[in-house]
């Protein structure tokens, strides 16, 4: 009887993760146990997928404000800085803003509008048409922003951003100015010296700035990329990636997953004799249509992942096929023929990039595409499944 089941992601439960503990035994004994129930039979090429958030508590990967500051301050000095296109988000940035704000005499608060990077909307975008505002030349002031468009609070959250931010640099003893700009040169009327925190065009947009002038500019992938009093940190991400922890730490983003995925992947070889690929996962990349936001505040989906996640899918569009190729098919010469197209795509072992049998296919990583559906399947809150266990995803029509 043909398999009427392919790809099956799972959430797996585990014990609460903390700093110290033995992360790969912990996986790994989670997903032995989950098999011996019944659930499933560990197969080659089936996918463990951790959330980073486990492996960097497991890791003792945290940063407190005070650290944040002294790294801040050591970078700037008594410097007024402009905090450029901060996303909008009390877990990703608040305690971020605290410790950046610590670290300084005076913060320019510049704020992307109408939304952040990641699509968290300050405004409604119809209402810039209303107004008569252009968001790509126009700077606000805060008494401008507030005259045209008064106190607008999140969709979802209900919180005022402008307000929230600006009350959190204060308490920290920093004064604040804030505008509102999409262009980051508008920025160098207020201050030569900037921490730009956007995440996916942070280069960009430090690149732009010392052309334009800027004395100093600092990403956010800059500050605590070594252990400030004891802390913590990041060589390569710094403070991107990083959530709140408490109220005054956060959790920054792991390092050195490559050891942690390697290793689960030889325990389970050598408990089972199956080949499986591990990942460790963040923000899947995705958008909400109604809170029109994108998700992706890590800097990449995955940090580490075994080589057979490497690359992007090589699959034909089955619809294409019906509809183009064998259009006068129908029934069981259908689907031999379809199989028939499959299997000596695979076994050639050819690209299709650029073929139209392609199109409609999702032209994204591997990793990107089963990162999201790790994130999904797991979500943000209180499944207790920080392990994911993903069957049939490399399946095609023919198996």
């Amino acid at each position: 009887m043909q398999r009427m089941i392919g790809t099956v992601s799972r959430g797996i439960r585990a014990p609460i993760i903390r700093q110290g503990d033995n992360l790969e035994q912990i996986v790994v004994d989670c997903v032995l146990q989950a098999a011996a129930g019944g659930s499933f039979e560990i197969q080659d090429h089936d996918i463990v997928a951790v959330t980073e958030a486990v492996v960097a508590r497991a890791q003792g990967n945290y940063a407190h404000i005070d650290q944040i500051a002294k790294d801040v301050h050591d970078k700037f000095s008594d410097e007024t800085v402009g905090v450029l296109f901060p996303i909008l988000s009390r877990n990703r940035f608040a305690i971020c803003l605290r410790g950046i704000a610590k670290g300084l005499k005076k913060v320019v608060l510049m704020l992307s509008y109408p939304s952040d990077e990641v699509g968290n909307h300050l405004i409604d975008v119809n209402l810039l048409d209303e107004k008569g505002v252009n968001p790509w030349s126009d700077v606000l002031s805060e008494a401008q922003y507030r005259e045209l468009f008064g106190y607008q609070k999140h969709v979802f959250t209900g919180v005022d951003y402008v307000q929230y931010y600006k009350d959190l640099i204060e308490q920290s003893g920093a004064q604040v100015e804030v505008i509102f700009a999409n262009n980051p040169k508008a920025i160098l009327k207020y201050t030569d010296f900037v921490i730009n925190c956007d995440i996916h065009t942070r280069k960009r947009t430090k690149r732009n700035l010392l052309a334009a002038g800027a004395k100093k500019v600092c990403s956010l992938d800059e500050i605590m990329t070594r252990s400030i009093d004891g802390s913590g940190y990041n060589d390569q991400y710094g403070l991107l990636g990083s959530n709140k922890a408490t109220e005054e730490t956060i959790k920054l983003f792991p390092i050195g997953c490559e050891k942690t995925v390697a290793q689960i992947q030889q325990m389970l070889f050598e408990k089972t004799g199956k080949q499986v690929e591990v990942m460790v996962y963040g923000d899947g990349a995705f958008k909400d249509p109604v809170g029109k936001i994108w998700e992706l505040a890590d800097p990449v989906v995955s940090p580490a992942y075994t080589p057979g996640l490497e690359g992007t899918p090589n699959e034909v569009k089955l619809k294409y096929l019906a509809d183009n190729d064998f259009a006068g098919l129908s029934g069981d010469a259908l689907r031999s023929a379809i199989e028939g197209y499959i299997r000596q795509k695979d076994e050639k072992a050819q690209s299709l990039k650029g073929s139209m049998v392609t199109q409609g296919t999702t032209p994204r990583r591997l990793t990107d595409l089963i990162g999201s559906l790790a994130d999904l399947t797991s979500g943000s809150g209180d499944k207790g499944t920080p392990i994911i266990y993903i069957q049939g995803y490399f399946d095609n029509y023919t198996k």
